[in-house]
């Protein structure tokens, strides 16, 4: 039976419905912090005081991030030329889907009290390449979805409904299962579902199973709505890899796609490492719980998934570059204002005791992080699709995902460098403005139209 086109267009959206609670539930809102918590307790256990171990912990995290962006960035571009010589893309997000419930799911064993971070680190790690790679090959199906003058709604829409799908699947997870540290109890006060042991943060670490069923829940749209062309033959493998040196030679000759990759290259470095260090940031700097944090969480997806929505009718009528010019400003400010703030000051500025003005301003940080980042990131993949044709598209998102990610130990190394230096989780985010505001200038020399014939 022949599959509409709005049909293809709704399994492809499902695939950001599935996997953005990887992003959401793992990497920032809930377990992000519930790491941070291990880590402190791990090097406070080792004679640390309270503000170094906060740094040890926030450093354990980014160096994390470093070594599996490492990873992401030496396979995606590899693996993409890959799939386009042999016409074939659909294996791949089967492979990185299985490596993604894998990753998730064994996040389960990362109990209190064990005696290495290294496991923990490593299968969040793992899924999270799964995920990382997974993208890279949805992304590439994009060019057969839609028209180009459809392809910011497509983006936008696609990103709205993923965020929507994080935000639902951690207010569930808020709801029933989350754990607090001091009361045992969820967000609504009763006892984590299916008699999960409190005592044992049985609640909060299933966080990871959870993910990982709900992707495996939801893909199955995906799976069956979306279809490649048929395609006869195809390069060998090692045809395809030698065809690698000469897609990056080529890059001279497309300007425009390069001037974009390198300045995507650091602020999407920078965006991946706030939303990395959101939960963390909450947890080491502001003091909040994991509860706490999953709260700031609804609250930035649920910005996130009106903005990128409206960000994807601007990115229609006006083209993506203008609009990721205005979500990466909006996202150096909030960094600036992140490390001007305190548990009880502002800017130098010493509140009242008590006063919640630091609460609800980091809330506010984190509305216009989700906000933001949403829209830079939905911009971002229509302005990479008006750079591709369908033919290339792995490949050329390959070179997306290397940009993402070729760079992608250099905000999590600065970073952790900084937090080294000053002590201070705080001042360690202070690279995130420098990398932004490079991002911002390279953007001067990338075309609006991207290599799309001039209208």
């Amino acid at each position: 039976m022949a599959i509409s086109a709005r049909r293809r267009i709704w399994g492809w959206w499902f695939f950001d419905w599935a996997s953005q609670p990887y992003n959401t539930l793992l990497l920032t809102f809930s377990f992000g912090p519930y790491f941070a918590e291990l880590a402190r307790a791990h090097f406070a256990a080792g004679g640390m005081d309270a503000e170094a171990a906060s740094a040890a912990s926030q450093a354990y995290w980014t160096a994390t991030q470093t070594v599996t962006g490492v990873i992401i960035a030496v396979l995606a571009p590899v693996l993409g030329v890959i799939a386009d010589g042999r016409g074939r893309k659909m294996p791949w997000i089967w492979g990185f889907s299985i490596m993604y419930v894998f990753g998730a799911w064994a996040l389960w064993w990362a109990a209190p009290g064990v005696p290495t971070l290294f496991w923990a680190a490593f299968w969040f790690a793992f899924g999270f390449i799964g995920m990382e790679l997974a993208t890279n090959f949805t992304n590439a199906l994009m060019p057969g979805l839609a028209s180009h003058d459809e392809m910011g709604r497509v983006s936008g829409t696609g990103f709205a409904f993923g965020y929507l799908g994080g935000v639902i699947a951690l207010f569930l997870f808020l709801l029933f299962f989350a754990d607090d540290a001091k009361t045992g109890k969820t967000l609504i006060g009763l006892s984590p579902a299916f008699g999960l042991d409190p005592a044992a943060r049985e609640g909060t670490r299933s966080v990871g199973p959870f993910t990982a069923l709900w992707y495996l829940i939801f893909m199955i749209p995906f799976f069956l709505w979306v279809r490649e062309p048929a395609v006869r033959g195809g390069k060998k493998v090692g045809a395809a890899v030698g065809g690698l040196a000469r897609a990056i030679s080529a890059l001279r000759r497309r300007p425009s796609l390069l001037a974009f990759l390198i300045a995507s290259m650091f602020y999407r470095d920078a965006l991946n490492a706030t939303y990395a260090l959101g939960g963390a940031f909450a947890s080491n700097v502001m003091g909040w719980t994991v509860i706490q944090s999953g709260v700031f969480g609804i609250v930035a997806a649920i910005a996130a998934t009106f903005a990128s929505w409206a960000g994807g009718k601007l990115d229609a009528s006006a083209g993506p570059k203008p609009v990721i010019v205005m979500a990466v400003l909006v996202l150096t400010v909030t960094i600036v204002v992140m490390m001007n703030l305190t548990p009880d000051a502002f800017f130098g500025h010493v509140l009242p005791e008590g006063s919640s003005l630091p609460d609800m301003i980091f809330y506010g940080c984190g509305v216009m992080i989700g906000a933001a980042g949403g829209i830079a990131q939905a911009a971002s993949r229509t302005l990479m699709v008006f750079h591709t044709s369908e033919h290339d598209a792995a490949g050329d998102f390959g070179f997306y995902g290397l940009s993402g990610k070729a760079t992608a130990f250099l905000a999590p190394a600065l970073i952790t460098l900084a937090t080294t230096a000053t002590g201070s989780a705080r001042l360690g985010i202070a690279p995130l403005v420098g990398l932004f505001l490079i991002g911002l200038v390279l953007m001067i020399w990338v075309k609006p139209q991207g290599e799309r014939p001039a209208r």
